[in-house]
């Protein structure tokens, strides 16, 4: 008796309750895949931006602002801390390395960075093509600026005004592309990097135009300000008196990024719980669907079940025929529901606007496995008080009753 054949074409006979049973699985998975995806991405990404910087120092306002502009540039910065002031945090004996940086600017939606050497070391940058920024208005563009922006060594381009959009173009300077960075899987491959001295002069005021009274911009330019400074400590003692020294004793604030992103996805997971136990929810649906399909099938059955125990199928032959018929809906319907995940999060990051945190459903995770377990776990549980009604069959009875 080919078990298979005989449960496929019992699962044909009753089509549209097979093909809603897979279409509930695949919903559930599908859900429950994207999410997987995604926190992964996300997760992965926040830490490999994150991981050598244990502190930003910036303006005062929303920490978790702070840490999202600085180092993962997708929001606006809180505004600007005097460099002086900058600098004499970066000498402080707890501080390791001081990386500054100057925003404001970008070219097509990617942010043009101003700060030193020091970043390089802290992200352990390489150039693909070319070489780094030595020079006012030179720049070192990331992986995929090159890509994107169709950018090669020697072209030159204006950046605008703004951390997005392209309205208020700086046509006095050009930056010029020395290098093209080698891919990092971060954040740096969609910055364009540039000196400190490339941004004051990008902002500073038209000839011509020195009789009006000086805007903020120019003021912040001549009183030398950055944008903030990414931390290193010399000392785990320094995680507690640093960041309290620099909140209670100067005007700027220091924003952890460990505790920042931790509240970031303290927010975003109540969502993300939402969504998990609607698609568990889902995953529910289709286990009583499947249930209450076997179930009743059994009571069609009786007749064929007797037959074939007449041919000299076994009790147990049986019970694992109607098994196997819940665990192979269940299979179907998740291998269906993974494909539609991936398909998902592939659409999603393709449409995405911001390039700073694209996802990507062409990749795979291990918790997909779990999910795999689940599908066939609920459809043999589905599965198993239908099966046992195999033993409660009376041949004799059935077959003279319907007889």
């Amino acid at each position: 008796m080919n078990i298979l054949k005989i449960s496929g074409k019992n699962l044909v006979r009753n089509k549209l309750t097979t093909i809603l049973n897979i279409i509930l699985v695949a919903f559930g998975v599908g859900i429950l895949s994207i999410l997987f995806l995604a926190s992964n991405q996300i997760g992965h990404k926040l830490e490999e931006n994150a991981k050598d910087i244990d502190l930003v120092v910036g303006a005062k306002g929303s920490p978790l602002q702070l840490i999202l502009s600085s180092i993962y540039h997708i929001d606006y910065p809180t505004g600007n801390i005097p460099a002086k002031e900058a600098a004499q945090l970066a000498r402080n004996p707890m501080v390791k390395r001081a990386v500054p940086l100057a925003l404001g600017d970008n070219y097509n939606g990617y942010r043009i960075v101003g700060t030193d050497t020091s970043f390089i070391n802290l992200y352990g940058l390489a150039v693909q093509k070319g070489s780094f920024w030595r020079k006012d208005l030179e720049v070192t563009i990331g992986s995929t600026v090159a890509s994107d922006a169709k950018l090669r060594i020697g072209d030159s381009f204006f950046g605008a005004h703004g951390l997005t959009g392209s309205d208020d173009i700086h046509k006095q300077h050009a930056y010029v592309v020395k290098g093209i960075l080698k891919p990092q899987g971060n954040i740096t491959d969609n910055l364009i990097l540039t000196n400190i001295g490339s941004v004051y002069k990008m902002h500073e005021e038209k000839h011509g135009e020195s009789h009006h009274a000086p805007t903020t911009e120019a003021k912040e330019i001549n009183d030398k300000q950055i944008t903030a400074l990414l931390i290193q400590y010399k000392s785990p003692m320094s995680v507690i008196l640093f960041p309290r020294m620099v909140n209670q004793s100067t005007h700027m604030q220091a924003a952890s990024p460990a505790m920042e992103s931790a509240r970031l996805f303290s927010l975003i997971g109540v969502g993300i719980d939402t969504l998990k136990w609607f698609a568990i929810f889902i995953m529910g649906v289709a286990a009583l669907s499947i249930f209450i399909s076997l179930y009743n099938a059994m009571k069609e059955r009786k007749y064929d079940l007797a037959i074939m125990r007449c041919l000299g199928a076994s009790k147990f032959k049986l019970f694992f025929l109607v098994i196997f018929e819940g665990v192979l809906v269940t299979f179907i319907g998740t291998f269906l529901g993974l494909f539609i995940g991936h398909v998902a999060l592939e659409l999603i990051g393709i449409y995405q606007e911001t390039s700073q945190a694209k996802l990507t459903g062409l990749t795979a995770f291990a918790q997909e496995i779990y999910l795999i377990w689940i599908g066939l776990f609920i459809g043999a549980l589905a599965s198993l008080i239908p099966a046992m009604q195999i033993y409660k069959v009376d041949i004799a009875a059935t077959l003279t009753k319907d007889r």
